[in-house]
C-alpha cells in the first residue's frame, strides 16, 4: 500500500508509454516486500526530470530515449564507465546526490558472447545513447565496429571514438543499390547487425531498421527494441535464416542491474521475464 513512507522510483523518456520498466520493477518491489513504487514519466526536458528528482526525493530513475546523453550535465557525479560511454541510463539518488551509471553495455554484449564477438564485424545502427553503450561493449570485446546513422555528424563522431567505419543511413537506404556498392561498403560481410534505434518500435511496427537485401543467413541480427518482441527487422532476418536476438534479454539484464544499484538486491530475472510474458498473453 502506498503511504507517506513509500519510496518513489521512475523512468524518464519520450515516448515512454510503451515501457515495461514499471511492470518489472514493481514486481520486484512486491517480491521483496519493499514499500516502493516505480512510475513512468513522459517529459519534454530532462532538466525538469532532474529537478523533480531533487524536489520529490525520487530515489532512483531509469533514463531512456532521447535523454541518455543530455542528462549527464545535470548530475552531481557520473560513474567512470558511464563517462567513457558518454551516456547514462540509470540515476541513483544517494542522500540528495544524483549519481549517473550505465547498465546498458554489459546487458547488450551478454547475449552475443556465446557467438564470440572478438574480430567479428559488428554493424551498429544508430549513434544515440544506446548506441554509445553498445559500441563501448563491443569495443571492449574486441569486435570490429561499423556505425550506421542518419545524422552524419553524430555517426562519424561515434565511429571516430572507436576507430570504426561510418556509413550513412542514406547510402544504406538507396533502393537501387548495386552489388558493387554493397561490396564497397563492406556491409555484406557483416557478422552481427545491432539496431539501437527506436525504428520498428510500437506503434511504427512496419518500419525496418536495415535494408532486407543486405541480410543473409550467416548473420546474427539483434534488435534492442522489445515492443514488439519480434520487430520487422527480426521477422525479415528470421525469414532469411539469420540467427536473431530480441530486445528482451538486454532489457531484463540492464533492468536487473538498475535494481541492484538502487536497492543492493539482485532481482530474479526469471521473475521479471515471466511478468512480461504474463502481461503480454
Amino acid at each position: 500500500m502506498i503511504d507517506s513512507k513509500t519510496k518513489l522510483y521512475c523512468i524518464f523518456g519520450k515516448p515512454v508509454t510503451h515501457s515495461k520498466s514499471p511492470l518489472i520493477h514493481n514486481a520486484c518491489f512486491q517480491k521483496h516486500h519493499m514499500n516502493s513504487v516505480y512510475l513512468a514519466f513522459e517529459i519534454d526536458e530532462i532538466s525538469d526530470g532532474v529537478k523533480a528528482m531533487r524536489t520529490l526525493n525520487i530515489k532512483g530513475a531509469s533514463v531512456t530515449i532521447p535523454f541518455k546523453e543530455s542528462i549527464m550535465k545535470y548530475l552531481d557525479e557520473i560513474d567512470e564507465e558511464a563517462l567513457s560511454i558518454g551516456a547514462v541510463n540509470t540515476v541513483v539518488n544517494r542522500n540528495g546526490k544524483l549519481i549517473g551509471y550505465n547498465t546498458d553495455y554489459k546487458a547488450a554484449v551478454s547475449p552475443l558472447r556465446p557467438f564470440c564477438i572478438m574480430n567479428k564485424k559488428v554493424c551498429i545502427i544508430g549513434a544515440g545513447g544506446a548506441a554509445q553503450a553498445v559500441a563501448y561493449g563491443i569495443h571492449k570485446e574486441k569486435g570490429k565496429l561499423v556505425i550506421i546513422n542518419r545524422n552524419k555528424e553524430r555517426g562519424k563522431k561515434l565511429a571516430s571514438k572507436y576507430n570504426a567505419e561510418f556509413i550513412s543511413m542514406d547510402k544504406m537506404n538507396q533502393t537501387e543499390i548495386n552489388k558493387d556498392a554493397i561490396n564497397k561498403t563492406g556491409i555484406i560481410n557483416a557478422d552481427i547487425i545491432i539496431n539501437t534505434t527506436s525504428i520498428g518500435m510500437s506503434p511504427d511496427i512496419e518500419t525496418c531498421a536495415f535494408p532486407s537485401t543486405l541480410l543473409d543467413s550467416r548473420m546474427i541480427v539483434m534488435d534492442i527494441v522489445y515492443t514488439p518482441l519480434k520487430t520487422k527487422l527480426l521477422s525479415i532476418a528470421q525469414s532469411k535464416g539469420c540467427t536473431t536476438i530480441d530486445g528482451l534479454s538486454m532489457f531484463l539484464h540492464q533492468g536487473a542491474a538498475q535494481f541492484k544499484l538502487w536497492t543492493d538486491i539482485l532481482p530474479d530475472i526469471k521473475l521479471m521475464r515471466q511478468t512480461i510474458i504474463k502481461e503480454n498473453n
